[in-house]
Protein backbone atom coordinates (compact mmCIF):
# COMPACT_ATOMS: atom_id res chain seq x y z
CA UNK A 1 0.00 0.00 0.00
CA UNK A 2 1.17 3.42 -0.43
CA UNK A 3 0.26 6.37 1.37
CA UNK A 4 0.47 10.23 0.06
CA UNK A 5 -0.15 13.40 0.79
CA UNK A 6 -1.16 15.85 -2.41
CA UNK A 7 -0.71 19.30 -1.37
CA UNK A 8 -3.18 21.70 -3.78
CA UNK A 9 -2.84 24.79 -4.78
CA UNK A 10 -6.01 26.34 -5.95
CA UNK A 11 -7.47 29.05 -8.48
CA UNK A 12 -8.76 32.12 -6.25
CA UNK A 13 -12.00 31.79 -4.91
CA UNK A 14 -12.32 27.90 -6.11
CA UNK A 15 -10.62 25.83 -2.62
CA UNK A 16 -13.98 24.89 -1.12
CA UNK A 17 -15.30 23.51 -4.71
CA UNK A 18 -11.71 21.91 -5.22
CA UNK A 19 -12.27 20.29 -1.81
CA UNK A 20 -15.46 18.97 -2.82
CA UNK A 21 -14.20 17.83 -5.64
CA UNK A 22 -10.94 15.85 -4.38
CA UNK A 23 -12.96 14.18 -1.46
CA UNK A 24 -14.88 12.18 -4.70
CA UNK A 25 -12.29 10.92 -6.30
CA UNK A 26 -11.51 7.32 -5.33
CA UNK A 27 -8.32 6.50 -3.35
CA UNK A 28 -8.87 10.15 -1.52
CA UNK A 29 -9.38 9.10 2.00
CA UNK A 30 -9.79 12.45 3.50
CA UNK A 31 -9.27 16.22 1.79
CA UNK A 32 -9.57 19.74 3.49
CA UNK A 33 -8.85 23.03 3.31
CA UNK A 34 -5.39 24.48 4.67
CA UNK A 35 -4.13 28.09 5.55
CA UNK A 36 -0.28 29.20 4.53
CA UNK A 37 1.57 28.11 0.66
CA UNK A 38 -0.65 25.27 -0.27
CA UNK A 39 -5.31 25.80 0.17
CA UNK A 40 -5.79 21.93 0.27
CA UNK A 41 -4.76 18.82 1.38
CA UNK A 42 -5.60 15.12 0.15
CA UNK A 43 -4.94 12.25 1.92
CA UNK A 44 -4.35 9.56 -0.86
CA UNK A 45 -4.09 5.50 0.06
CA UNK A 46 -3.83 2.77 -2.92
CA UNK A 47 -2.23 -0.05 -4.04
CA UNK A 48 0.87 0.84 -5.40
CA UNK A 49 2.81 3.71 -7.24
CA UNK A 50 1.21 3.22 -10.38
CA UNK A 51 -2.17 3.93 -9.03
CA UNK A 52 -0.69 6.76 -7.17
CA UNK A 53 0.40 8.61 -10.87
CA UNK A 54 -3.28 7.35 -11.61
CA UNK A 55 -5.00 9.58 -8.85
CA UNK A 56 -2.24 12.12 -8.91
CA UNK A 57 -3.35 12.78 -12.46
CA UNK A 58 -7.17 12.85 -11.90
CA UNK A 59 -6.43 15.76 -9.04
CA UNK A 60 -4.47 17.69 -11.30
CA UNK A 61 -7.31 17.98 -14.11
CA UNK A 62 -9.68 18.66 -11.63
CA UNK A 63 -11.17 22.32 -12.52
CA UNK A 64 -9.60 24.87 -9.84
CA UNK A 65 -6.34 23.56 -9.55
CA UNK A 66 -3.47 25.45 -10.07
CA UNK A 67 -0.83 23.36 -8.49
CA UNK A 68 -0.19 20.41 -6.38
CA UNK A 69 2.97 18.44 -4.89
CA UNK A 70 2.65 14.76 -3.99
CA UNK A 71 4.36 13.77 -0.48
CA UNK A 72 5.11 9.75 -0.63
CA UNK A 73 5.05 8.50 2.77
CA UNK A 74 7.62 5.41 3.79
Amino acid sequence: MVVACVLVCCEAGKFKEVVEELKRIEGVKRAFGVHGRWDAVAEVEVADLKALGEVVLKLHGLLGVRAMETLVSF
